[in-house]
């Protein structure tokens, strides 16, 4: 579970942002961004950061503070899973994914995101979980709210090609599975994408 200072630090985050969003008080503006402002120094005085620097990744959020949406693409080739190097994280290994755009639906996000990073086509078969991201364990934390959405993908054509955001692509037995990025997946979410794999009448998981 995460620290309740986090949590507080989220949630005055979501509260400021979508108070800015509505208000046409100039009074409550200026509440707003003072509740902002503390929910940044919350986070610096718990990282590396500096209050400024958590202030502008706030400051660029606007609109109703929703959840994130991470997609990631499950693929499966004789028995073994794909993985990717993320260069960003010290060349551990992930299943492709990221962040879905805007004007994409989950399943158009997954296939973008795994052919950018591996070079395989894909066509989504099932989503396998819906997980809440803190609730699962992910490290390091983040000062957003972030839903990861797991799908199932069958190959249709290509093959494994590095791309500047990936220095490897592969395929590993359930036994065989490298170092991770467990800021992107977790050890006992392969573990049970492998048993899914092997059950396709599982129903959806879901926090």
């Amino acid at each position: 579970m995460e620290p309740d200072w986090i949590r507080w630090g989220r949630a005055l985050q979501a509260i400021a942002q979508t108070g800015l969003h509505f208000t046409q008080n100039p009074y409550d503006v200026e509440r707003y961004e003072q509740i902002r402002d503390l929910a940044s120094e919350m986070f610096a005085a718990h990282s590396n950061s500096q209050p400024e620097v958590i202030l502008d990744l706030f400051s660029q959020e606007t609109g109703y503070a929703t959840p994130k949406v991470d997609v990631r693409g499950v693929v499966f080739r004789e028995g073994k899973i794909l993985l990717v190097q993320e260069v960003l994280d010290q060349n551990r290994w992930t299943l492709p994914g990221g962040w879905a755009d805007v004007n994409e639906t989950p399943s158009q996000a997954t296939i973008r995101e795994i052919f950018e990073e591996s070079g395989f086509e894909t066509k989504v078969i099932k989503l396998l979980a819906v997980y809440d991201r803190a609730q699962q364990g992910h490290k390091p934390l983040m000062p957003y709210h972030v839903y990861k959405l797991f799908f199932l993908c069958e190959i249709v054509s290509g093959q494994a090609t590095p791309s500047h955001e990936t220095s490897g692509i592969a395929f590993f037995g359930e036994n065989e599975i490298p170092e991770l990025s467990i800021s992107r997946v977790l050890p006992q979410q392969i573990q049970r994408f492998f048993h899914h794999a092997s059950h396709f009448d599982w129903p959806t998981e879901f926090d």
